[in-house]
Order: C-alpha cells, then structure tokens, then sequence
C-alpha cells in the first residue's frame, strides 16, 4: 500500500479552457477550430495565481514549435514554477493540430521542459462496443502502436522520459493493459482518465482499480450522469458537483498508484447549440476556478505554498 497521505501536485490539463482556443477544439466536426483568445504565457500567468503545480499541454498550446519559442514556454513555466507534461495524440477525432509521431512528442516535450508526455492511442472501434474489448480488429491497431513506441525506446531512454498511455475514450483499461505490459518499460505506464470509461460501456472504477498500478497520469473529472427524456448524458461539471466520488478517487490514487500528481480536466458543454461562445467561456472559466478551489481547500491537493 502506497502511502495514503503523500502530497499530490495538483496540474490542470488546457482542454478544460477549450473554449478558450486551449488543448483542443472537439465537438463540431472535423478540424473546426475554436478561436484561441488566452495564449500559453497568459494561463501560466493564471495557473501561478490559481497555485497550481503545472500544466499539460498540446501542441495546440504552443503556437510555435519552433526552439527558439519552445525555450520561451520553458523559461516561463520555470519563471512561474509549474511543470509541464505535454499530450499527444496520433489521429485526434476533431482536432487534427494535437497529431503527433512518437518521437515529435518526445522532441517537444523534451524542449518545453516536460518529464511526461501522455499519449492518446485513437484506435477505431468495432460499432457494437459491448463486449468488444480485445476485438481483433482493434488488437491489430494496438500491435501497430506497438512497434511505433517500441521504436522510440531509445529516445525515451535518452531523454529519460515518463510516456503515459491514457484509456481515452476509445479504448478498454485491459487493452492499456496489454499494451503496457507488451511494451514491458520502467518508464512506460498507464493515464487513467476517470470520465472515458464511460464512453466504452466499461465501470470507472474497474479502470481505476487496473490502472491505477502502472499510472503515471490521471486524467482527473467528476463529471455529473444526467437521465432525461432525451437520453443519458455525461456532461461536464466542476468537481464536487458531479456524480463521481472525488474524495474516495483521491484516497484510491495515493493508495494504489506511484503517482506524486494528479491533473484535473473539466469538460463543461454548451447549454445549448445557440449558445454564444462568449457566455460559454464565462462559464467554463467560472467552473475552472470552483474546481480549483474545491480540490485545494477540499481535498487538500497541491503543494504550492505550503
């Protein structure tokens, strides 16, 4: 057992600004883009005053991959000490700008000061999901991702880099499993990501309590389940405002895990789909700032400061 009252860092993944032009656009279509109006050096700004731990980031984030800007990102997050991970994805379903190789998210990370670099797989599923966990035709993509990350290890090793593998929400947490475990890496381990289990049809906390062991990331939500006439609905909400148990999440990490932070996402939604972005923003950020302050002064994340 993992010591269950080790300080965890607390890092904000940028997608929970998405309005903001931050992470990644999702939700419209292919590549529909939403107006990036708070830049990178802003937020670091924000996350100083927040007293957050860090950041992840996509590529999206950076404006510029150029060195020279690279090091700029750097020398800011040093300046207001945060750490950085960078997330990467191979075939983003709406946001094509968050594409990377292996060994580009490695080069990038490596540049902005990161020691993590979390990896969507984005693997096409079988229409039927029930019970298609370890389908053939998705085990075929995992073996391809397989060789791609095999294939990196020695810039892994050089860099002395953590990868993590997340359970997006296209994939089951054996399925991570098999990857990780096939990879066999010291510095190859799992994302949990709380929410995604869900968009699978498999129980959080299976994925929690098989992930948890090999994490070197959490992708941390409470997203609140709504049932209505219109369906059923997992629809983003500040934490402790949702349908998940934060506090008892929290305890499962420092028990379980080796991880020494946890990084939050929020996936607020519009209200409705003339809702104007504006008021959308207003929103998300106003949600940001409850999480923040709810998993600081509820949950006691965080080391800043004390």
């Amino acid at each position: 057992m993992k010591d269950r009252n080790r300080p965890l860092q607390l890092g904000m993944h940028t997608y929970t600004l998405h309005f903001f032009g931050l992470g990644e656009s999702w939700g419209f279509g292919k590549d529909y883009f939403f107006p990036q109006t708070m830049d990178i050096f802003e937020l670091m700004e924000r996350a100083e005053k927040w007293e957050l731990d860090g950041l992840q980031v996509t590529k999206v984030d950076l404006g510029d991959t150029k060195p020279s800007h690279l090091e700029k990102i750097k020398n800011a997050a040093e300046k207001h000490g945060l750490f950085l991970e960078f997330n990467s994805s191979f075939d983003a379903g709406s946001d094509s700008r968050v594409n990377c190789t292996v060994e580009e998210a490695l080069q990038i990370g490596k540049a902005i000061g990161a020691d993590l670099v979390k990896f969507s797989l984005d693997v096409k599923r079988p229409k039927k999901l029930y019970g298609s966990c370890m389908d053939p035709a998705v085990m075929a993509q995992l073996a391809e991702k397989y060789l791609l990350f095999k294939s990196a290890i020695p810039l892994i090793e050089e860099f002395n880099m953590k990868i993590a593998i997340e359970n997006h929400t296209d994939t089951f947490a054996d399925e991570i499993l098999w990857l990780v475990d096939k990879l066999n890496h010291p510095l190859i381990g799992t994302c949990v990501d709380t929410a995604n289990p869900l968009q699978v049809m498999e129980n959080p906390s299976y994925a929690m309590e098989k992930l948890l062991p090999r994490a070197y990331c959490c992708h941390f939500s409470d997203d609140l389940i709504v049932v209505d006439p219109l369906g059923v609905h997992d629809v983003g909400a500040p934490h402790g405002q949702g349908s998940y148990d934060c506090e008892r999440m929290v305890r499962e990490i420092r028990e379980k895990s080796p991880m020494d932070r946890i990084i939050f996402e929020n996936e607020i939604a519009f209200k409705s789909m003339d809702e104007p972005i504006e008021e959308a923003r207003e929103r998300e950020l106003a949600a940001c700032e409850e999480s923040i302050r709810y998993l600081r002064g509820q949950l006691k994340l965080g080391v800043r400061n004390r």
